[in-house]
């Protein structure tokens, strides 16, 4: 093994009967690991990366708790093949993937109108609405505090006609409890001066925040839960050991590792552990990217989500992300070009000021299922328990996922319904 083993905390063999390891080490996995222990849990998180090496580490650092929406919103069916022809839409195809994703992309289309929209709604505020509250509860008192900032959120136009464009899905997030405040004209300039001329108008959402790295965050958090006598390994988990129908240890490349239950938070690698287990999930990959501007000047305060690009830039430690994107083309292609292209025409054009040194591109893979909803709980009764599939959302409700997971486990349940979110609606 290799990586985090300086900071593993060696334990007996033989578990207690409170063992839990925790599979995947991104921020549900590492989230979930810190709660079980503060309830008294003994925890092993595995991993064949070290901790924020993948989707967790690349994802544009948005506490975004007004992402309730899914991308399935009313009309996507037919706006979708327009953007696919068009060069300045984010959303992207590897054509040659296309037969593999119909029958996936089939279901994800069937909830793309209003009343799945708002159904889809209904079950993500509870998830994410708190989330700058649930970051902040899980750092209290750990080292990973810092890389939290509680802040503004603010979405960009062009015009308020492009804004009221919008109408339907801004009245369902003030619904919810989160309504903008509303800039235009000169104000626009006063608020944030980098912005360029084609945006007037701004949709200010307090009470958000962002991470200043998440890779960053996320291995702090796995140092943290270290100190906690928290255990990592660095290996790939291949199976799991039921015995009359009860977990009894996973199978990983360093051999078997015995436990009492389980947590699979693989995000879009899930899938084949989820069949070994009888259950096959309608999991695709939405292929995000990023580029970060190092040293970047003349940029934004706080994260902005571009509406022209339907992306987000947010200051970072090392400079300004910019990230988004919606690529369809499963796990294994290599990064396409034209997404890079996009994203560096849109950050041009919404921030023309902005100057910066080395860029970084990143491509990674959000976990979709066809329904928009995450898997959350047992699945069956076998000590086994699912916390993945949070498409653009994982970041942001990480954390409170992790908790109501951990109570789950240990006896003390949240009040929140994990009904929408059972891995079973797809038994």
């Amino acid at each position: 093994m290799t990586g985090w083993n300086h900071l593993t905390k060696v334990l007996a063999v033989t578990p207690d009967p409170d063992h839990v390891v925790v599979i995947g080490a991104g921020i549900v996995g590492v989230s979930t690991a810190i709660w079980l222990r503060r309830f008294g849990a003994r925890v092993t998180l595995v991993d064949r990366l070290a901790p924020g090496e993948s989707t967790s580490h690349g994802n544009g650092g948005v506490l975004a708790a007004c992402a309730m929406l899914p991308v399935t919103a009313p009309g996507l069916l037919r706006r979708a093949p327009g953007m696919l022809l068009d060069s300045d839409a984010p959303l992207f195809l590897k054509w040659a993937y296309l037969p593999r994703l119909l029958p996936w992309l089939l279901k994800y289309l069937g909830h793309a109108n209003a009343p799945e929209t708002r159904r889809i709604a209904q079950a993500l505020t509870p998830i994410v609405a708190d989330s700058v509250d649930q970051h902040m509860a899980l750092t209290d008192g750990l080292s990973a505090r810092r890389h939290v900032v509680p802040g503004d959120y603010v979405y960009a136009y062009p015009d308020r006609a492009t804004f009221d464009a919008e109408a339907g899905a801004w009245d369902l997030r003030a619904e919810f409890g989160f309504a903008p405040r509303l800039i235009e004209g000169d104000a626009v300039r006063d608020f944030e001066p980098t912005l360029g001329p084609s945006i007037t108008c701004l949709a200010v959402m307090q009470d958000h925040g962002h991470v200043r790295d998440p890779g960053g965050y996320v291995k702090a958090l796995a140092r943290d839960l270290v100190a906690m006598g928290g255990e990592i390994r660095q290996t790939d988990v291949r199976d799991v050991t039921l015995t009359e129908g009860r977990i009894t240890e996973i199978v990983t490349g360093d051999g078997p590792l015995a436990c009492d239950r389980a947590v699979i938070a693989t995000g879009v690698w899930s899938g084949p552990l989820m069949r070994k287990l009888g259950l096959n999930i309608p999991l695709e990959s939405e292929r995000g990217y990023h580029i970060v501007f190092e040293g970047a000047e003349n940029g934004p305060r706080v994260p902005f989500m571009i509406n022209a690009g339907k992306f987000v830039a947010t200051p970072m430690d090392a400079g300004l992300r910019c990230a988004g994107i919606l690529e369809f083309g499963g796990l294994d292609a290599a990064p396409s070009r034209a997404p890079f292209a996009l994203l560096r025409r849109q950050v041009k054009r919404a921030f023309p000021g902005l100057t910066h040194g080395h860029e970084v591109e990143w491509m990674g893979h959000r976990p979709a299922t066809s329904d928009s909803l995450p898997l959350i709980g047992q699945i069956r009764d076998t000590g086994i328990y699912a916390a993945f599939g949070h498409h653009h959302i994982g970041l942001t409700a990480g954390p409170k996922i992790g908790r109501m997971l951990a109570g789950l486990m240990t006896g003390q349940p949240s009040n929140t319904d994990l009904t929408p979110y059972q891995p079973g609606r797809f038994a």
